[in-house]
């Protein structure tokens, strides 16, 4: 699963190192030392992946991933010297796939790239998936809810693909926190309230009274048409 990698990290030794070692699992590396040149490189020659430190100069890393959201799907893997809940669902919702705190062990890192390759190079459905007016499609990554085209973070549409793949059942947190983020220590069930929130204001007439992602109380969530009983 070799891939093109971009990695943008002001730290030069923190840089080395993590080249040296996805350089070992034969991904081709360019490696920029802020926020600023990052993104031009992502704009001239898109990457496969890309890993930012979010304390980068020039633009931080949150700001780039803010603007590469409204222009591609490219899956974004988060380093940060950040680890309080509140920073890591932040960075989440600005669009990043995947968080690590700062220390993190190389081996840690490298399963993260892997698990994000493989999740984004994956085989898609074979169509749209599809329930009631909403629709949400793998291959052009889009969400249209009764023909409208609605913007979604990574972690949104992922969450919205897991359950249009499985509608009407019911998801605990934690089996929508592993499908999503895998068995991260620092990203708890929050995260997976935050998404639907947000969702929620997206896709439903309203918000407070939803139709489509339904709490089951007690339980978790399910995602239905507002039809059903």
């Amino acid at each position: 699963m070799c891939a093109d990698i971009l990695l943008a990290e002001d730290d030069r030794k923190q840089a080395d190192l993590v080249r040296l070692y996805l350089e070992r699992e034969q991904h081709t590396v360019t490696t920029v030392p802020d926020g600023r040149e990052a993104l031009a490189h992502l704009r001239a020659h898109p990457p496969d992946l890309v890993i930012l430190d979010i304390m980068l100069p020039g633009m931080t890393g949150l700001e780039v991933c803010r603007v590469l959201r409204r222009e591609s799907a490219l899956p974004v893997l988060m380093l940060t010297a950040r680890s309080t809940e509140d920073d890591l669902i932040h960075g989440l919702d600005q669009g990043a796939d995947d968080y690590l705190t700062k220390p993190y062990s190389p081996r840690e890192l490298m399963a993260r790239v892997r698990t994000l390759l493989r999740r984004t190079r994956a085989p898609g459905a074979t169509g749209p998936l599809r329930v009631g007016g909403l629709v949400i499609d793998s291959v052009r990554h889009e969400v249209t809810v009764d023909g409208r085209r609605i913007e979604t973070t990574p972690g949104e549409f992922r969450l919205l693909e897991v359950m249009a793949a499985h509608p009407y059942q019911v998801f605990t947190r934690g089996q929508l926190l592993e499908r999503l983020h895998g068995f991260d220590r620092y990203i708890t069930q929050r995260a997976i309230d935050m998404h639907v929130m947000n969702l929620r204001k997206k896709i439903e007439p309203s918000p407070r009274r939803p139709e489509r992602l339904r709490t089951v109380y007690g339980v978790g969530y399910k995602l239905t048409a507002p039809d059903a009983p």
